[in-house]
């Protein structure tokens, strides 16, 4: 080429280079965004509760007749139930509390006789009779209610008893994957202390780090009587301390550390219901709540903008609302454009592999206000499943989840265990 024509072509070029360099980028600029998550689930500290009673009419269990009673429970739950020695004016019988002890310490069920755990209580309401067919109901008022108090051989009018355990037959039955069978049986036939027990009322507490969170669901020794206790007491009627014990059973969970991803808009990036878990670390969330792995592995995916790992400062789990008390709450902002999305995941602590999680559509990072209705409750298939908060296997209930393998797929509700609330009412989400 001639030096000249070079010349010539390159000034011709100039101009268009000058207007690219000049030309303006369109691509969105990043908007300042935040993102708050929050447990507002309004807890219940029993996780189980009912009723029992015989199956005539009226429905006592007399002397020879048994009825059972079937439940979940984890290490270091127990039960306990309340039911009317039926020929006394205000004796009942219960175990000691927090109440019957389920497991060894190893972890291993106990089965076989717990007899020895029933204790017999005098309620305090009620002037005692000598126990018997005779005794007039509901007989005299104490000038003064008393203390409820163990019934030892001999009441304070001097009238005796046998041990509880020799009246009272309690077999314990596991079924395996947490659940157990109580049977009580009517012993007392041909006993000076032959009586009927009426219908009774049962409950076990959610246990939280260690403690159960209502150790004394149905009384509490050396205090008075109260929530409907003494209708059981003095005359075998469940039904109100049954409606106290109803309204203190429900759903208890804490929320794991919360992955929060931001991306720029294709497809979910750790999950999808009806395929296996992809085992990049969703399994650990859903399983343990430790969302560090599957963070990790995110960081390196083509599309991922950011990846956060949300912990409470002082309890590094979200708690909810516990007796009136707010539930936790973490945020974090954001920087995100015009066709990004962000997903979500968090563990539903007192399960063994549910997690909440973002719909397949994640959220519009752009979005402001409430987007809670875009969050669904998921079963990674990665561990059998027991009732949510009474479960051996549960890690956060100190078990060792049992592996299984099936698809993800969304948790139903009514679910094999229990009803939840809708999951707006669990978990929070907002983007200001």
């Amino acid at each position: 080429m001639k030096p000249g024509l070079a010349k010539k072509l390159s000034l011709l070029a100039l101009p268009a280079l000058l207007f690219s360099a000049c030309k303006k980028d369109n691509s969105p600029s990043p908007e300042p965004s935040t993102i708050s998550i929050e447990n507002v689930l309004d807890s219940r500290p029993l996780v189980e509760s009912g009723t029992f009673q015989g199956s005539g009419k009226p429905p006592v269990i007399p002397p020879g007749e048994s009825t059972s009673i079937t439940f979940s429970a984890a290490k270091n739950q127990r039960l306990t139930f309340a039911t009317m020695y039926g020929w006394s004016n205000d004796l009942f019988f219960a175990p000691e509390n927090p109440g019957i002890k389920l497991y060894n310490d190893d972890g291993t069920p106990i089965t076989g006789d717990v007899s020895s755990q029933v204790k017999l209580w005098d309620n305090g309401t009620r002037v005692n009779q000598t126990p018997g067919a005779s005794v007039m109901h509901p007989g005299t008022a104490e000038a003064t209610a008393k203390n409820i108090k163990e019934v030892t051989s001999m009441d304070d009018y001097g009238h005796t008893y046998l041990p509880a355990s020799q009246l009272m037959k309690l077999s314990l039955a596991y079924n395996g994957n947490s659940t157990f069978t109580l049977t009580i049986m009517n012993n007392s036939g041909g006993t000076a202390n032959e009586t009927p027990f009426s219908p009774g009322v049962w409950a076990i507490s959610y246990v939280v780090g260690g403690n159960l969170l209502l150790p004394e669901p149905l009384f509490s020794a050396g205090k008075l009587s109260a929530n409907g206790l003494t209708n059981i007491a003095e005359m075998g009627n469940n039904a109100m301390l049954s409606a106290y014990v109803s309204q203190q059973t429900g759903i208890f969970t804490p929320l794991s550390p919360v992955l929060v991803v931001v991306y720029d808009g294709g497809a979910n990036p750790f999950y999808k219901t009806g395929e296996l878990d992809r085992n990049e670390g969703l399994k650990d969330l859903a399983q343990k709540g430790n969302a560090a792995i599957l963070a990790a592995a995110l960081k390196t995916k083509p599309g991922v903008k950011a990846v956060y790992v949300l912990k409470d400062p002082a309890t590094t789990v979200l708690l909810p609302k516990i007796n009136g008390n707010m539930g936790s709450k973490v945020s974090q902002q954001l920087s995100v454009k015009k066709g990004d999305k962000i997903a979500i995941a968090t563990m539903y602590g007192f399960s063994n592999d549910w997690f909440f999680a973002t719909t397949g559509k994640d959220i519009d990072a752009t979005a402001k206000g409430d987007v809670s209705s875009m969050i669904g409750l998921f079963d990674d298939g990665t561990a059998i499943n027991q009732f949510p908060g009474a479960g051996i296997t549960q890690f956060n209930l100190a078990g060792t989840p049992l592996n299984e393998s099936k698809p993800i797929q969304a948790v139903p509700n009514p679910n094999d265990f229990t009803t939840l609330p809708p999951i707006s009412n669990i978990i929070k989400i907002t983007l200001q």
